[in-house]
């Protein structure tokens, strides 16, 4: 298993023609959304870059932890000062998994990544990588925290993950370097992310709806139950209830519905 490497990332960057970075390599931290943060408080560019070989305290959505064992995974962040409505912050992270999907079909050479809403890829049915935007508005200007964690190397999760998760060695994906997968998916974000900033959001859209892993399935979001209906164009999980309305829910924990029997 390869180290991280800042130059090496920033040259396949360049290669790629991506004008991601700074670039910033941790041995070890507690969270690079943290690092990126603090980055982006000092004043640091649109674009900065933190990576890190393992996290001790690794964040998902909530209150969930995610699991960062020491050079498995692809634990970064970017911080994002975008040209765009506050209101349409959600997007980055639906943008983001989109990024992140695309780059994963390029690794495993297949189109499988799915994208649960609102910040999940699931590949075969279990999760493979995780998404986490965590936003600073004020009066002038919006700076967003975009932090993604990928399975890479791992084997072994803790047991409750073990049956839901999965990583890219287990999908049998080969020719595995993270530095090389880092710059492919750092650009892939960097594309994807601009769409929301541009014109091409119906683009995105469109590929959410041919990516959407809940569609059409039972699921429940608080005290909503429904079946998943889509994304809609402000970027809410579209849920159809029992009484056949349509309810737009713009954020939560989805569970999915176990029928019973």
């Amino acid at each position: 298993m390869s180290r991280l490497d800042a130059a090496r990332i920033a040259a396949e960057l360049e290669q790629l023609g991506c004008a991601l970075g700074p670039i910033t390599v941790l041995d070890s931290t507690a969270s690079t959304n943290d690092d990126a943060r603090a980055l982006a408080r000092s004043g640091c560019p649109h674009g900065a870059v933190v990576l890190a070989d393992t996290q001790t305290a690794g964040r998902g959505r909530g209150a969930h932890r995610w699991h960062s064992p020491p050079e498995a995974g692809l634990y970064v962040s970017i911080v994002w000062r975008p040209q765009l409505d506050p209101s349409r912050l959600a997007w980055l992270a639906l943008a983001g998994g989109v990024g992140v999907a695309r780059a994963v079909d390029q690794i495993l050479e297949q189109p499988r990544a799915r994208i649960k809403w609102p910040n999940d890829i699931y590949v075969d049915d279990r999760k493979l990588a995780g998404i986490l935007v965590e936003a600073q508005v004020n009066a002038r200007s919006a700076t967003a925290i975009l932090g993604v964690g990928l399975n890479v190397f791992t084997n072994e999760f803790p047991a409750e993950l073990d049956s839901v998760a999965t990583s890219l060695v287990r999908l049998g994906a080969r020719a595995l370097e993270r530095n090389r997968i880092a710059a492919r998916l750092l650009a892939s974000i960097d594309a994807a992310c601009r769409c929301v900033e541009g014109s091409l959001a119906q683009s995105l859209l469109d590929e959410l709806a041919a990516r959407d892993w809940l569609l059409g399935r039972s699921v429940s979001v608080g005290d909503l139950v429904g079946i998943a209906a889509g994304i809609d164009a402000e970027g809410r999980l579209r849920v159809r209830t029992p009484d056949g309305s349509f309810h737009a829910v713009n954020s939560g924990e989805v569970s999915l519905q176990v029928a019973s029997r």
